[in-house]
């Protein structure tokens, strides 16, 4: 009720004269559910009232908004100077968006018009989940080639042909640098390839789409020391919700070199604590079961008891900022948690991404004496080569690895 967040009768009157007022119990009992704090369900509900207000001042009905309004009030607000409506920062923005949603949802007015995609594009996407267990965070990084492609080259593949997908490549190439050059070409000829897979254009049209010249694993793998790990870890403060969810995090990376999207896809159910297992999905989609050290499972049920919110959601990991809920599906905010760890540790490192410690995890190991192909297992490689990566900061391996130059004696 509206009595609760608001005791003065001054405000609550001006508040329930506006034409949103027999929509705003409902959107209080969504924002609570959704987490959010007392003081913040009332200045989201005040900008509701506001933007219902200004919507009215301009002669306007209610159910006339759409999202373009949000940010014509947002440019109001600057100068806002109506009578019993105060300005808050971004927070009136924020919640006369968050209305706005609320009342999309109850059918008050129209939901924003989302573009369908291609239906060429959504058959690709499918037939690369079902027969390539690609990644949808893979698929959203090819989804801007591939509808470039589409609106340049057109939407009959029977057409395509050679010249064609050479000047597209060329043209895009010739845009970026070359690692954005290279995913210009591999979605290109992932998507080609769908299209032979279903019979769609010519077979062997995906030979020509031109490479960028490479050398697969020719970099230096970028980790840090065992010690560095442990004062990355150990920067994490248990006693604290966000420090407890950070350091179960930290560890899985670390000790089991689990991949951020590995983290945030993981459910409740994915940990059997009777065999000390923990199950993974990796880039393919392929389920593997790993061991559950005693130190990790120790910081899982350590943020499980004392930190974990109470929400439906069966995600292993949540955020905590509100609406609290999984970690978006990209790598963003698994990395963000090493980031911020790494600097509260004051560890001078070369990168600052998830995959660090990833990196780190196979070094470690090396270095300890594990074979390249325990290593690969748990790792989850499919291809020994990709493990052999890692020799590189092993001297002493590199030396058992190295063959005499024929022409040479050995001394």
């Amino acid at each position: 009720m509206l009595t609760d967040h608001f005791r003065d009768p001054r405000t609550l009157d001006r508040i329930q004269s506006t034409a949103a007022a027999p929509y705003l119990d409902v959107f209080a009992d969504a924002l609570t559910k959704a987490g959010y704090k007392r003081t913040t369900i009332q200045r989201y509900l005040g900008a509701a009232a506001h933007l219902s207000f200004w919507q009215q001042s301009r002669a306007r009905l209610l159910t006339e908004l759409d999202g373009s309004n949000v940010g014509e009030f947002k440019q109001h607000l600057l100068a806002c100077k109506c009578v019993g409506f105060r300005r808050v920062n971004e927070l009136d923005a924020r919640g006369a968006r968050l209305f706005l949603l609320h009342l999309q949802k109850l059918g008050v007015i129209a939901r924003a018009t989302v573009t369908p995609m291609p239906s060429l594009f959504v058959g690709f996407c499918d037939w690369m989940r079902q027969y390539r267990g690609t990644q949808d965070t893979t698929l959203n990084t090819y989804r801007r080639t591939i509808l470039d492609a589409l609106k340049t080259l057109g939407s009959e593949p029977q057409r395509f042909d050679a010249a064609g997908l050479r000047a597209f490549v060329l043209d895009r190439a010739s845009r970026h640098g070359r690692c954005q050059a290279k995913v210009v070409i591999t979605a290109l000829r992932a998507l080609v390839r769908y299209l032979i897979a279903t019979g769609q254009c010519e077979v062997g049209l995906d030979a020509s789409i031109p490479t960028i010249a490479g050398w697969r694993l020719s970099a230096m793998p970028r980790y840090i020391s065992a010690a560095d790990v442990e004062r990355v870890v150990a920067a994490c403060d248990p006693t604290t919700a966000v420090g407890a969810r950070d350091r179960a995090i930290l560890l899985l990376l670390s000790r089991l070199g689990l991949r951020a999207g590995d983290i945030y896809a993981l459910r409740l159910h994915d940990i059997d604590w009777q065999q000390a297992t923990i199950q993974v999905s990796g880039k393919t989609r392929r389920l593997v079961n790993l061991p559950l050290p005693q130190e990790v499972g120790d910081a899982i049920l350590h943020y499980l008891a004392t930190a974990r919110p109470a929400v439906k959601f069966d995600y292993l990991f949540l955020r905590f900022a509100t609406p609290v809920g999984p970690f978006a599906k990209d790598s963003t905010a698994v990395s963000a948690i090493v980031k911020s760890a790494i600097h509260r540790a004051g560890v001078c490192a070369p990168a600052h991404g998830a995959h660090l410690l990833r990196h780190s995890a196979a070094t470690s190991l090396l270095a300890d004496g594990a074979s390249l192909e325990s290593i690969a297992v748990l790792l989850r490689h499919c291809s020994l080569d990709t493990t052999t990566h890692y020799a590189k900061v092993n001297f002493k391996l590199l030396v058992e690895l190295a063959r005499p130059w024929p022409e040479v004696s050995p001394c």
